[in-house]
């Protein structure tokens, strides 16, 4: 089993159930111990015109390969209406493998750890929910790139939704 790290984003549709919906797709790719932070506000990146993200970070284990694992958050992305228009365009779900065990993989379809996620405080943020000792691939212990301003850059909307999710603590 790999211990995995999902970012879920959404700013289109009813976001929050957006968010919901998608993680009780994610719990049964799950082998054991899901686990979700809690859902946060984010302004959108680039210069596109768009509603305020709401994002989150799940954790679990699963038997799927990367790969494997990808097409399955692919199609919990159609199943939810997802259309690719835009680069960083509005979006009804957005699904991002950020950590694949201390795996590092880049491929023509894949690169984990996800880029650009240490510049991104809607990763960090709620990464750092389910897991502050973590280090990362790099050897860089996650709570390095959390800082005050970085966590004043959201807003903390609420839990999930469904109460069997484990939550951080």
């Amino acid at each position: 089993m790999t211990l995995v790290y999902v970012a879920l984003g959404a700013n289109l549709a009813e976001p929050k159930s957006q968010l919901d919906s998608a993680c009780q797709a994610l719990s049964r790719l799950s082998d054991s111990d899901f686990k979700v932070s809690r859902y946060y506000r984010s302004k959108p990146m680039g210069d596109v015109v768009q509603p305020d993200f709401v994002n989150a970070v799940a954790g679990f284990h699963t038997h799927l390969s990367a790969i494997a694992l990808l097409d399955a958050l692919q199609r919990i992305e159609h199943n939810q209406g997802r259309v690719r228009r835009e680069h960083w365009g509005p979006r009804t779900l957005d699904l991002d493998i950020i950590l694949y065990g201390a795996e590092h993989i880049s491929t023509s379809r894949l690169t984990v750890p996800h880029m650009g996620m240490t510049q991104r405080s809607f990763v960090l943020v709620p990464l750092f929910e389910l897991a502050p000792t973590l280090i990362l691939p790099c050897g860089t212990p996650l709570k390095r790139y959390i800082t005050p301003a970085l966590q004043q850059e959201l807003s903390v909307i609420e839990a999930p939704t469904h109460a069997s999710y484990a939550l951080a603590q």
